[in-house]
């Protein structure tokens, strides 16, 4: 049986802590994101590879493939999302703080804005990021919250969507969920910032491989930088 981490009753509260009010809805006190050697609680998870993502009622969590992107898992909770992506890191850790700036570097010469905010995985990024309309143009400012968090040799990236990444109550449950996601690195050597292997659980590969082939009448699979189908996981 796999434990919880608990705070022990002697340790101070962390400054997270001490700074909400009786109005702001509480943050779940998990202590991830974890790493797959972790004594970490246990729970209902959906295997993508390098990320078991937790089962929370009411959430879809989907696979998406596109070219420029990559792979990456999208947790989707009414009009808000979440897009979460693991990458090798480096021993000495730190990859956040370089990635972040990075980020707002980006956002700033797109014509958004952003700036560093306290979260309950540290310091994320709170930005408005021009949406592209239907003709490729930059369109009204969206809100986004990028989070990050270093691991043993590897870091996890969420961006968050939506009214969530404006709303608080609609928030923390994403927080919640981003501390409950296990990272499985892998011990093969890779270069940091290399995306980590993201794959579809096997219900969902083995699903799709009989629909392709009742509606194609043979195996052959689409081409994996094109975007679509999408796999969602509803519990």
């Amino acid at each position: 049986m796999l434990r919880r981490r608990r705070r022990e009753s002697g340790d101070q509260p962390s400054p997270d802590e001490e700074s909400r009010t009786d109005d702001q809805p509480p943050v779940q006190d998990t202590g991830g994101p974890w790493d797959i050697s972790d004594d970490y609680p246990e729970t209902e998870r959906i295997d993508c590879g390098s990320l078991l993502i937790p089962v929370r009622e009411g959430f879809d969590v989907q696979i998406n493939v596109a070219e420029e992107e990559g792979a990456w898992v999208a947790v989707v909770h009414g009009e808000s999302g979440m897009q979460l992506q693991a990458f090798a890191a480096p021993r000495s850790g730190g990859l956040w703080d370089e990635v972040r700036h990075e980020i707002a570097a980006n956002i700033a010469e797109s014509g958004g804005s952003c700036q560093d905010s306290d979260g309950p995985a540290g310091t994320e990024l709170h930005a408005q990021v021009p949406a592209g309309d239907e003709s490729g143009q930059p369109g009204q400012l969206q809100p986004v919250r990028f989070l990050g968090f270093d691991g043993p040799r590897w870091f996890l990236r969420g961006v968050i969507s939506g009214p969530a990444a404006t709303d608080a109550s609609i928030g923390v449950p994403f927080d919640d969920l981003f501390a409950d996601v296990v990272v499985v690195r892998g011990d093969y050597p890779a270069p940091p910032r290399e995306q980590l292997e993201i794959r579809l659980p096997e219900e969902a590969r083995q699903a799709l491989e009989a629909q392709m082939a009742q509606e194609n009448g043979g195996w052959d699979l689409p081409d994996p930088f094109t975007r679509g189908p999408e796999i969602t996981e509803t519990r």
